[in-house]
């Protein structure tokens, strides 16, 4: 009988170790891309709880993956950002709900071979790297950020030199730091950054995170709009998300094998399964969207997991700071940004990962990295996918034509 995906003892300190310091790495990533997703910080994390706590359950019926660690798409930020601002927040669990079913008709059809074949890997390439052009840009000002009592001075006052100037040697540490440790203990970097910058802070007036400690109700995920037009924008766009979401699983998974401690072979679509799942579970209490992350899973693996029960440790780690906001607080908005802009960089590198593909295929992605970048060519093109769902894949595969198709 094949060993157990969800749980082995022999492994039980290994995954409970591995499961508690990718835990701890994945609060502030999590909180990034739900400040970048325009989405409440405790909303974002029950998000990540859940996902992992179905992840772990799936681990034992159909597994996917045996060390992929779930977590909030940094991919999908600008573009759950862009749902609250087209169909407000009280829209956006219908919008998750509809995404979901959406993937689980992709999951019971096994579809996601024809989507890979529809959109190719360069162009997703592109679209992240256009997501983290937006995230590296969208945190800078964190890193020269001052207290609000110190606002009102001159801008390059002092106190801003003086965030600028720690802001640049946590991150000088943080490269350096990651240099040394990626191939071995890649969170040792994200701890030193946020321990230090917690400790500095009871020196130095410094902004700090606040986190909203917004209700967590469960609901029927109901639509509030009436047009025919939204109705068909709302489909559209869910299509979009529930697409990217696919694409972006699908090459995590394949990135998670090549890293398993003992090379075992990954099944797709038994992920979609839990994605599906925690997605549509999630749309109850107005939660977001997940996949399993190269980054944390990496972590993950390299922290010692050989299971999935290193999951529901994340899980465990992650609920404790959803019942327990206030301790998010203690984190300087500085070391927040460090992490996301280097989150953002390391996204935007991806396009080097298309260049063994040809310079067409690097052309069309850099291009559509730029467009995404550009907020009202995106809305263009998430409209033209409303529209017409062939069309997002059209403009896809013709970047060049992304100006004439969606200027109507």
């Amino acid at each position: 009988m094949q060993d157990s995906a969800a749980f082995q003892a022999k492994f039980l300190f290994r995954d409970l170790q591995a499961g508690i310091i990718t835990g701890t790495m994945a609060i502030p990533l999590t909180v990034g891309i739900a400040m970048m997703s325009e989405y409440p910080i405790k909303v974002a994390l029950a998000t990540v709880a859940l996902a992992c706590f179905i992840g772990w359950i799936n681990a034992w019926i159909k597994p996917g993956n045996y060390i992929g660690a779930p977590g909030v798409a940094a991919g999908l930020a600008p573009v759950l950002a862009l749902g609250v601002a087209n169909f407000g927040m009280e829209n956006m669990a219908f919008v998750i709900f509809l995404t979901a079913f959406m993937q689980a008709i992709i999951w019971k059809f096994n579809l996601q071979k024809y989507i890979l074949l529809a959109v190719p890997e360069y162009l997703i390439e592109g679209l992240l790297a256009g997501v983290g052009l937006k995230i590296a840009i969208n945190f800078f000002a964190m890193i020269y950020e001052v207290p609000e009592g110190l606002a009102s001075e001159p801008f390059w006052s002092g106190a801003r030199i003086q965030m600028l100037l720690i802001s640049i040697s946590g991150f000088v540490a943080f490269l350096y730091l990651f240099t040394k440790f990626q191939t071995t203990q890649p969170a040792i970097p994200y701890f030193v950054l946020i321990i230090a910058g917690a400790m500095l802070a009871q020196f130095i007036a410094m902004p700090m995170l606040h986190v909203e400690d917004v209700p967590l109700n469960l609901s029927l995920p109901l639509p509030h709009f009436d047009s025919a037009l939204t109705w068909l924008y709302v489909i559209g766009f869910a299509a979009m998300l529930a697409i990217i979401d696919v694409i972006e699983q699908v090459m995590s998974n394949a990135a998670i094998q090549k890293i398993d401690p003992l090379q075992r072979k990954c099944n797709t679509n038994n992920s979609l399964l839990a994605i599906w799942i925690a997605n549509m579970g999630s749309s109850f209490f107005g939660g977001m969207t997940n996949l399993d992350g190269v980054a944390k899973s990496t972590t993950n693996k390299l922290a010692g997991a050989y299971t999935k029960f290193s999951v529901l440790v994340i899980g465990l780690v992650i609920l404790f700071f959803v019942l327990n906001t206030q301790y998010l607080e203690y984190l300087p908005k500085f070391s927040l940004a460090v992490i996301m802009i280097f989150t953002g960089w390391k996204m935007i590198m991806g396009l080097l990962h298309v260049a063994h593909q040809g310079q067409y295929a690097m052309i069309l992605a850099t291009l559509c990295a730029l467009l995404v970048y550009k907020t009202r060519y995106f809305r263009r093109i998430v409209t033209c996918f409303s529209d017409a769902w062939y069309r997002q894949f059209y403009c896809a595969s013709s970047c060049t034509q992304y100006k004439s198709t969606c200027n109507r």
